[in-house]
C-alpha cells in the first residue's frame, strides 16, 4: 500500500516526495486514498479557531501587521474558571454616536416608528445608522408597532399575547422617514400579529401604496 501511495504521490503535479510525511495512506475498497494529517499542535488549532476569519481579511479589517495578541479572548468558560472572561476585541462594537446616528433616532422617535436594528438590538446599528462617505445612513424599519406575538427564543423583540393596537398613522410616517432620509430604498420588515388579521392587512396595503406615490 505505501508503494502504491507513493506512485500515486508521483503523479501529483506541484508534490515532492519530501512532503511524503505529511501524509498517511489508507486503503478502503481496493481504493488507495491519501489523508491530509494536520501537523498544527492543540494549541496552535485553538488560535486559528478564535483568531479571524478569512472574510475579516477581505474585508482589510485585519492587516498583515495584526498579532495573535490582537485577537486572544475566551470564548467560554473552562472548568474550574472564576474570573469574567475578557471578549476578543473583534466581538466588541463601539458604541453608536455622531450626528447621522442623532438624527435617524430623532426622526424615528418623532415619527413614532420602530426598527427591529434597536428591538433586535443589532451590533452593527452604528454602521447603518451612522453612515460614511460611500453608504448613506439608513436604517430597517419594523411595521407594526414594536411587539410581537410569537416567543423566538433567539430573537429580543418584545412579546406578548394581546399587543397594543397598530398605529393607523404608520403607514404615512414611513413614507414620511423613507423621504427625509432621502434613499433609494429602503429594508421594511414587521413583526408577526396573530391578533388582528384585518387590520394588519390594512396597515401592510397602505404602507406599499403610500411607499409608492
Amino acid at each position: 500500500t505505501m508503494a502504491a501511495g507513493l506512485r500515486l504521490l508521483r503523479c501529483c503535479q506541484g508534490v515532492s516526495l519530501q512532503d511524503v510525511h505529511l501524509y498517511k495512506v489508507c486503503t478502503s475498497s481496493r481504493t488507495a486514498v491519501i489523508r491530509h494529517t494536520s501537523s498544527l499542535s492543540k494549541e496552535k488549532k485553538k488560535k486559528v479557531a478564535e483568531g479571524p476569519s478569512l472574510g475579516d481579511f477581505i474585508s482589510g479589517e485585519v492587516t498583515r501587521h495584526t498579532s495573535w495578541s490582537d485577537y486572544t479572548g475566551k470564548l467560554k468558560r473552562e472548568a474550574g474558571d472564576t474570573e469574567r472572561l475578557r471578549l476578543p476585541p473583534w466581538l466588541k462594537r463601539e458604541i453608536p454616536i455622531g450626528k447621522n446616528y442623532s438624527k435617524l433616532k430623532a426622526d424615528l422617535r418623532g415619527l413614532n416608528l420602530h426598527t427591529v436594528c434597536e428591538e433586535a438590538r443589532c451590533p452593527n446599528i452604528g454602521e447603518c445608522w451612522g453612515g460614511n462617505d460611500d453608504n448613506i445612513s439608513t436604517a430597517t424599519i419594523m411595521l407594526m408597532e414594536d411587539t410581537c406575538t410569537r416567543g423566538c427564543r433567539f430573537c429580543s423583540v418584545k412579546t406578548a399575547r394581546h399587543p397594543p393596537p397598530l398605529d393607523p398613522q404608520e403607514p404615512v410616517n414611513t413614507a414620511t422617514a423613507i423621504a427625509k432620509w432621502g434613499l433609494s430604498y429602503v429594508v421594511l420588515t414587521s413583526v408577526d400579529r396573530d391578533d388582528d388579521a384585518e387590520d394588519i392587512k390594512t396597515v401592510l396595503v397602505l404602507t406599499a401604496d403610500v411607499g409608492n406615490t
